[in-house]
């Protein structure tokens, strides 16, 4: 079966970002703020993806666990707008990016840990602020609009993206542009220029907002409606896989087959759950509106980073990153995580970053995701402002423009662990 149907060409920008999770946000502003002509998909009504949409409402580590901040940058900038309008706080301990040394001290003398930079946010109205912060900055945001095709030339052995195909609710639209990011989470704008990408399964996990009588009364006495809301799970599987149903196969998020089972049998659970408790003391807020998947689809980058990368310093570093779950772990990012040699024009960021095994968990998480999209929109800037492919700009360029808006590109060595520091003998 064969349709032909006419797509009228809406718009020409020099930046599209495919994707509006906080990754293509950061893309986006990042782009405009750098004069540049912009526009912003998103198939969902709101901003912020998994973070928003996802429900996975924590702004993750920042700091390294021992009192020092890691991860600066449009991070801390959406960090401090995700709680500006609502609830949510990070440690007061942290001044100007560190806790003091008499707090630490005080710490260690009672045998504790320091707390961590991370702090919750209000979902709904972190998503409010993006659209704000995009507005702000003449970003062009199209809601509802789903990426379909693309439009790519050949010439020289590069590999050019022309425009993209996306499906709107007046129907078929092409948006032609000079530069592109895919930050659509799930590699969907590669995989269709076809960039060669990685996959990988996803545990068993699924999550909605739920409300209690007795976190409403703790709410009530601690004045603080954060407190109000938890999470009511059906799968329940950790970041390692514990808790995984046996014989139960992953779920590749990368097909409709494999999205719809993960849905179907997930909704089903919770609902058999909820059977088992009082209707009247519980309720189910919000359910994800996308799924909550943590890795589908990423590059095959010029570079792919390796759980073993901790420690190690790379010359292209576009930012440096804690382990949000283990203290003390520090990467730095490399360009060629974003970028693959052969296509003149595509960027990615945020989940489809490369990234092996654990690594790639690192990258993936919330204020990774933010630096990679700042790394990715100031990269296509470069680009363009050079006339060369994104894997052949400036770097040094574009690492001074990063580290002027508060980027750390290289970690402290007097931040590694004793004993690790052999572990990388070279930079690369």
């Amino acid at each position: 079966m064969r349709f032909v149907d006419e797509v009228p060409e809406r718009g020409q920008y020099d930046v599209l970002v495919a994707g509006g999770g906080v990754a293509g946000a950061a893309a986006a502003v990042a782009a405009a703020r750098a004069g540049k002509k912009v526009l912003l998909l998103e198939k969902a009504q709101k901003l912020g993806g998994l973070a928003t949409l996802g429900l996975i409402n924590l702004f993750v580590s920042m700091c390294n666990g021992r009192g020092k901040q890691i991860i600066f940058g449009m991070a801390e900038e959406f960090l401090r707008l995700s709680i500006a309008h609502g609830y949510g706080e990070v440690p007061k301990d942290f001044v100007n990016g560190r806790i003091p040394e008499e707090k630490l001290a005080s710490y260690a003398a009672a045998g504790q840990l320091p707390p961590r930079y991370l702090t919750r946010f209000s979902p709904e109205i972190f998503a409010l602020e993006l659209t704000a912060l995009c507005a702000k900055w003449g970003v062009d945001l199209r809601f509802d609009a789903l990426l379909t095709r693309v439009k790519m030339d050949e010439e020289a052995g590069q590999r050019t993206v022309r425009g993209v195909v996306v499906e709107e609710k007046s129907g078929p639209a092409y948006y032609g542009a000079k530069m592109f990011v895919d930050a659509t989470g799930d590699g969907d704008l590669l995989l269709r220029a076809g960039v060669p990408t990685a996959v990988r399964g996803n545990f068993h996990t699924y999550m909605g907002l739920s409300l209690t009588l007795e976190s409403c009364a703790r709410a009530a006495k601690t004045g603080n409606i954060g407190a109000a809301t938890g999470y009511f799970a059906a799968g329940e599987a950790t970041l390692y896989g514990e808790k995984h149903p046996a014989g139960l196969p992953l779920y590749d998020g990368t097909s409709a087959d494999e999205v719809n089972r993960y849905l179907l049998q997930n909704q089903l659970e919770m609902l058999e759950k909820l059977k088992q408790t009082d209707r009247l003391a519980r309720d189910v807020v919000t359910l994800p509106g996308m799924p909550q998947f943590r890795t589908t689809r990423r590059i095959e980058g010029d570079y792919v980073l390796q759980e073993s990368d901790a420690y190690r310093h790379f010359d292209d570093s576009v930012a440096a990153i804690c382990d949000f779950d283990r203290r003390d772990y520090l990467f730095e990012v490399p360009r060629r995580t974003l970028v693959r040699g052969g296509w003149a024009n595509l960027v990615t960021a945020g989940r489809s970053a490369a990234g092996e095994g654990y690594a790639w968990d690192v990258l993936r998480v919330i204020p990774p995701a933010i630096l990679t999209g700042q790394a990715a929109g100031l990269l296509c800037c470069k680009a363009l402002d050079e006339g060369r492919p994104v894997h052949q700009t400036d770097i040094r360029a574009l690492q001074r423009e990063l580290e002027r808006q508060n980027v750390l590109l290289h970690f402290d060595d007097a931040d590694v662990p004793r004993g690790s520091r052999d572990l990388h003998e070279h930079n690369d």
